[in-house]
């Protein structure tokens, strides 16, 4: 997904948002591709897994979207 996207879906200024992708880039949960879109690692999705997994046993029953 493009920055411009993300940004307008998870309702992040567009400065923000980049810097929280170089952050996630830097721990290796995205990659960005040719294009410069944002594409979740494998690490990334099993993180993201893990993380739902913990909120269910401590939060609740919640369940994020994923994007693709």
């Amino acid at each position: 997904m493009n920055r411009t996207a993300l940004a307008t879906s998870t309702g992040l200024s567009y400065d923000r948002l980049v810097k929280y992708l170089a952050w996630m880039s830097d721990k290796g949960l995205i990659q960005l591709d040719s294009n410069d879109d944002a594409c979740l690692t494998k690490l990334g999705a099993d993180t993201y897994d893990e993380l739902v997994k913990w909120i269910l046993q401590y939060v609740g029953k919640v369940r994020f979207p994923k994007f693709s």
